[in-house]
């Protein structure tokens, strides 16, 4: 495993001990609002300050990316992305797990010069650690991983989510939701995008789009798709998707017919 991967599995590991310890008492938890459905707790924050501390250590002169802290070097806030850029979410699928509900991850990538070179994603209630280093493969808990061979759309489970935190989206939304779900075998929507991503790249799900998404939910997870196989991009299918927010994921064959429906969506 690559030295960086390394560390960033052991920053996953710490923070998904922070989050089984603190679920066994959820009714304890302090709970704030960030915005309109959009929730953090002191466990996302104690998580992203675990996990900057050991990379911080290990990397003094990276900078970081984080959904709690925003955009930092040295502990100072900065207005450029560094050649060296941790982009972190410390609990994706806070909601999720305010309520008990056992989806939700922790996900880290590492970007050099705008490419995402080093990505894990963790699920600290199945102990499910997904990692991949560019050009190595994806893999979960040591087997290699793959995208779904399945090549028709009329046969493939896609996953989703919803755009919660803008709600002025939400019908442009549910008229692709309405046009993929007549398409498809079936749409699943768990709330949390790490592990939805990391599910395309075990070929869990055939595919999956989502409008809205931050960069630190789809960072990990993009490389993880790509190493095993599949496509990321926007919903015209080009690359150009981490800092734009919509985004499509899939084996090659449900890719193509994805984009086919989405793309017809243009951003205001």
């Amino acid at each position: 495993m690559h030295p960086m991967l390394n560390n960033a599995v052991k920053a996953a590991r710490r923070a998904g001990t922070i989050i089984n310890r603190a679920s066994l008492d959820i009714e304890r938890l302090r709970v704030s609002r960030k915005d309109q459905n959009d929730f953090v707790t002191e466990v996302d924050q104690a998580c992203e300050a675990a996990i900057i501390e050991i990379l911080s250590t290990a990397y003094p002169a990276h900078g970081f990316l984080g959904e709690e802290t925003g955009l930092t070097l040295g502990g100072k806030t900065i207005t450029e992305h560094p050649d060296n850029l941790w982009i972190i979410d410390p609990l994706d699928g806070t909601t999720n797990f305010i309520h008990g509900m056992p989806v939700y991850a922790v996900s880290i990538a590492l970007m050099q010069k705008n490419q995402i070179t080093q990505a894990v994603v963790y699920d600290p209630s199945r102990d499910e650690l997904f990692v991949a280093s560019k050009g190595k493969g994806a893999y979960v808990n040591d087997r290699r991983l793959r995208v779904s061979k399945l090549d028709r759309l009329d046969e493939a489970l896609i996953g989703t989510g919803f755009p919660f935190k803008q709600q002025d989206k939400i019908d442009a939304y549910l008229a692709l939701f309405k046009q993929v779900s007549s398409r498809a075998a079936g749409l699943r929507r768990p709330g949390a995008a790490a592990i939805d991503l990391a599910y395309v790249a075990a070929g869990r799900y055939d595919g999956f789009f989502e409008m809205g998404l931050m960069p630190w939910d789809a960072a990990a997870g993009s490389l993880l798709i790509t190493e095993a196989g599949g496509y990321v991009g926007n919903f015209q299918g080009e690359g150009d998707f981490l800092f734009k927010g919509n985004i499509v994921a899939a084996n090659p064959k449900v890719f193509a017919a994805l984009v086919s429906i989405l793309s017809a969506h243009r951003e205001e």
